[in-house]
C-alpha cells in the first residue's frame, strides 16, 4: 500500500520476529532472524508471480478489445462515406431543381413585368380618358378614404401631362395640374391634422405620399410652425429652444425620410425667427442709451446663443453642422459685433474718467493739470538730473490720492471688458482688441491714478530745511506698490490668455516696462527726497537740542544724565521712520532704502560730532551718545550701517583715551585701517590737544 517505505517495512518485520531484537529482554538471535526474511522473501516472490500472471491475463483482454473497436471504426467509416456520396448526390440534385425554379421565375417576371406595365398604363389611360370627358367616375378618385392611392396616379397623370402639347391638351392639363393641387392640399390638411392628434403613423404615410409632390416642403414648414406652437410660454427662449429641438430630434426620424434636413430647418427657423427678433428686442433698447447694459446683454446673449449652438452640435444635422450653425449665429450678431470693440472702448473711456471723478469730488480735490513738452519736460530732465524740487511744494494733508476700491472697480471694469472681448471679438482681432483695452488699463489706472498720485506725492515733499515736516510720500509707495501688484496679477490673469500667441505680446510687455521705468524713476526720486527730509529733520533736532556744554560740562564731576537729550529724541524719530520703512515697502526694496538711511545717518552723527570740542567727561558722554545711536543701527539689520557706527564707536574712544595710549588704540583692529587724518580729525576734538603732551603721542 502507498506509501511504501522499504526500511521501514523491514523495520518492522524485524520487531515481529521473535530474537530480532533486544525487546523485553530477548537476546537476538541472527539465525532465526535470517531464516524469517529467507521464508517472507520466497512469499514475496509467489506473490509477485501471481500478480505477475494477472497483468499478462488483463493485457491480452484489453489487445483483444482493441482490436474489434479497431474493426467498428472501420465500419462506421465506410458507413459514413456512403452516407456522404448520398449526401453529394442530393445536393447537386437541389442545385439543379433550384436552377431551374430560378430560371422559371425569370421567365415569369420577364412575362409578368410588361404586363403590369401594360396594366397599369391602361388604368393610367383610363383616368386620363376620365380627365378627357370632364367626369371623375373612379372610386379613386370619389372615395375620400383612397386619397393616397389617388395622390399616386394623380402625381403620374402629372408627370405624363408634362410630356403632352399645351394647343391640343391644355384642357386636361389644367384639370390634372387642379386635381394635383386640391390633392396636395388635402394631403397636407391631413398631416397637420394628425400632428395635431398626436398619430406618428399617419403623419409618416402622408408624408411619404407627399415626397413625390412639389408641396413637401410645405409639409415641413407646416410640421415646424406647428412644433413650435406653445413651445416658447416661459421667459427663457434658449432653453425652451434646447427642450423643443430635443423633443422634435426623437420625433422626427419616425416621420420623416430625411430627418437631418427637417431638424436643420426648424434650428434655422428657431434662429432667424424667435432668437433674431429676441435678441434685437434685447439691444436696441440700449443700445444709444445704456452702452454698459448694452454690453452685459450683447455679452449675455452671445454667450446663451453659442451655448445653445453646443447642445445643438449633439443632433445629427448633415454633414457640416460646425459651419451651419455658426453661419446663423453670425447672422444674428453681425451687426452688433462689427463695431463692438469700439463701444467697449468708448464705455470703458467715460466709465473709468467718472470712477476717477466721483473720488477726486469725495476728497474735494481739483485734479491737477500735469503738462507735457516744453517747459514741462525740461522741468522733468532737471528734476531727474538734481533730484531738486521745482516749483511750490504742495500740502496734500496726509491724503495720498491712492484709492484701492478705485483701483479694484477700474480693474474689475477691464477684466469684464478681457471676458467680452474674448467672447465677442473675432479670432483674428482679438490680440489687437485686448491691446486697446489694456491701452484704456494703463491710461486710467497707471496715469491718470497712480502716475498723478506719484507726481501728487513728490510736490508734496517738503524741502530738506523744513521743520516739523510731514512725510507722506511712504504712503504713497506703500499703496502705489500694492496697487502695482493688481495690476501685474490682471495683465497676467486676464491679458496674457489673449495675446500670447501674437506679435502683440511683445508690445503690451513693452508699454508694461516702459511705465514700470517711469514709476520706479519717479518712486526712487520721492524716496530720495524723503530721506533727505529725514536727515534735515535730524539736522532740525540737532541744532536744537545738541548745546556745546553738553561735551564739555562746567563741572565735570556733576554729570548726571547717561546720554545727551539730542541724542534721545534723534534716535526716536529715526526708529519711527525706520518702522514706516518696513511697513511701506517689501522685498529687497526695505534693504535697500533703510542702507541708504543708515549711511545718510551715519554721515550725519559724523559730521555732527566733528563740531564740538570734548572733555574727558563730554567725551564719555559722546560714547554713550553714539552706543545709543549703534543700539539704534541696529533695528536697520543692515550689516554696513551697524559697521559704520561700530567704527565710529570706536573713534571716539579716541576722545578720552589717556595720551600714552593714542597709538595702541590707534592701531586696533577697528582703527588700523582708516586713513590718518580721520584719526587725527577726531584727536582734534580733544580740549587737551593743544597740550605738547598729546600732540607728542600722536605725532
Amino acid at each position: 500500500q502507498e506509501p511504501f517505505v522499504a526500511d521501514e517495512y523491514i523495520e518492522r518485520l524485524a520487531w515481529r520476529t521473535p530474537g530480532g531484537g533486544s525487546r523485553g529482554g530477548e537476546a537476538f538471535d541472527p539465525k532465526r532472524l535470517l531464516e524469517e526474511f529467507v521464508n517472507h522473501i520466497q512469499e514475496l516472490q509467489v506473490m509477485d508471480e501471481r500478480i505477475q500472471r494477472k497483468v499478462e491475463k488483463l493485457e491480452q483482454q484489453c489487445q483483444k478489445e482493441a482490436k474489434e473497436f479497431a474493426k467498428k471504426v472501420q465500419e462506421l467509416q465506410k458507413s459514413n462515406q456512403v452516407a456522404f456520396q448520398h449526401f453529394q448526390e442530393l445536393d447537386e440534385h437541389i442545385s439543379y431543381v433550384a436552377t431551374k425554379v430560378c430560371h422559371l421565375g425569370d421567365q415569369l417576371e420577364g412575362v409578368n413585368t410588361p404586363r403590369q406595365r401594360a396594366v397599369e398604363a391602361q388604368k393610367l389611360m383610363k383616368y386620363f380618358n376620365e380627365f378627357l370627358d370632364g367626369e371623375l367616375k373612379s372610386d379613386v378618385f370619389t372615395n375620400s378614404e383612397k386619397i393616397k392611392e389617388a395622390a399616386d396616379i394623380i402625381q403620374k397623370l402629372h408627370l405624363i401631362a408634362q410630356e403632352l402639347p399645351f394647343d391640343r391638351f391644355s384642357e386636361v392639363k389644367s384639370k390634372i395640374a387642379s386635381k394635383y393641387h386640391d390633392l396636395e392640399c388635402q394631403l397636407i390638411q391631413e398631416f397637420t391634422g394628425a400632428q395635431r392628434r398626436g398619430e406618428i403613423s399617419r403623419m409618416r404615410e402622408v408624408a411619404a405620399v407627399l415626397l413625390h409632390f412639389k408641396g413637401y416642403s410645405h409639409c415641413v414648414d407646416v410640421y415646424i410652425k406647428q412644433c413650435q406652437e406653445g413651445a416658447f410660454l416661459r421667459n427663457d427662449v434658449f432653453e425652451d429652444a434646447a427642450i423643443l429641438c430635443q423633443r422634435v430630434n426623437k420625433q422626427v426620424g419616425e416621420i420623416f425620410s430625411n430627418p437631418e434636413t427637417v431638424l436643420a430647418k426648424l434650428i434655422q427657423n428657431i434662429f432667424e425667427v424667435k432668437l433674431q427678433s429676441y435678441v434685437k428686442d434685447q439691444l436696441e433698447e440700449h443700445r444709444k442709451s445704456d452702452a454698459e447694459q448694452y454690453l452685459k446683454n450683447l455679452y449675455d446673449l452671445y454667450t446663451r446663443t453659442t451655448n445653445l449652438s453646443s447642445k445643438l452640435m449633439e443632433f445629427n444635422l448633415g454633414t457640416d453642422k460646425q459651419t451651419f450653425l455658426s453661419k446663423l449665429i453670425k447672422a444674428i450678431f453681425i451687426s452688433y459685433l462689427e463695431n463692438y470693440i469700439e463701444v467697449e472702448i468708448g464705455y470703458l473711456k467715460s466709465r473709468s474718467a467718472m470712477i476717477l471723478q466721483r473720488y477726486y469730488d469725495s476728497k474735494n480735490h481739483q485734479k491737477r493739470s500735469i503738462g507735457t513738452g516744453g517747459i514741462q519736460d525740461l522741468k522733468e530732465r532737471l528734476r531727474q538730473r538734481t533730484n531738486l524740487p521745482l516749483g511750490p511744494s504742495i500740502d496734500t494733508h496726509g491724503e495720498t490720492f491712492l484709492s484701492q476700491e478705485v483701483v479694484v472697480n477700474l480693474l474689475q471694469e477691464t477684466k469684464q471688458a478681457f471676458e467680452r472681448c474674448h467672447r465677442l471679438s473675432d479670432p483674428s482681432d482679438l490680440p489687437k482688441n485686448a491691446f486697446r483695452i489694456f491701452s484704456m488699463l494703463v491710461e486710467f489706472l497707471c496715469t491718470e491714478h497712480i502716475d498723478y498720485a506719484l507726481e501728487t506725492g513728490l510736490a508734496g515733499i517738503p524741502s530738506s530745511d523744513s521743520k516739523n515736516a510731514n512725510l507722506y510720500f511712504l504712503d504713497v509707495v506703500h499703496q502705489a506698490n500694492t496697487i502695482f501688484h493688481l495690476f501685474d496679477k490682471q495683465f497676467n490673469d486676464h491679458l496674457m490668455p489673449l495675446i500670447s500667441s501674437s506679435p502683440k505680446l511683445s508690445e503690451c510687455l513693452q508699454k508694461k516696462k516702459d511705465i514700470i521705468e517711469q514709476m520706479e524713476v519717479k518712486l526712487d526720486m520721492g524716496i530720495d527726497r524723503t530721506l533727505n527730509c529725514m536727515i534735515g529733520q535730524m539736522k532740525h533736532i540737532l541744532a536744537a537740542e545738541q548745546k556745546k556744554t553738553d561735551f564739555k560740562p562746567e563741572d565735570e564731576n556733576n554729570v548726571l544724565i547717561q546720554y545727551t537729550n539730542a541724542c534721545v529724541k534723534v534716535c526716536g524719530y529715526v526708529r519711527k521712520q525706520v518702522e514706516k520703512i518696513r511697513n511701506s515697502m517689501d522685498g529687497k526694496n526695505v534693504d535697500t532704502v533703510l542702507m541708504e538711511l543708515g549711511v545718510r545717518f551715519h554721515r550725519l552723527i559724523y559730521e555732527h560730532l566733528q563740531q564740538y570740542s570734548y572733555s574727558c567727561m563730554g567725551g564719555m558722554l559722546a560714547i554713550c551718545d553714539v552706543a545709543e545711536y549703534r543700539k539704534c543701527a541696529k533695528d536697520f539689520k543692515i550689516a554696513l550701517v551697524l559697521q559704520l557706527f561700530d567704527t565710529l564707536h570706536a573713534l571716539c574712544n579716541l576722545l578720552v583715551v589717556a595720551p600714552d595710549n593714542l597709538k595702541q588704540v590707534c592701531s586696533g583692529e577697528q582703527l588700523a585701517n582708516l586713513d590718518k587724518n580721520i584719526l587725527h580729525s577726531f584727536v582734534q576734538l580733544r580740549v587737551d590737544y593743544r597740550s605738547a603732551r598729546l600732540a607728542r603721542h600722536f605725532s
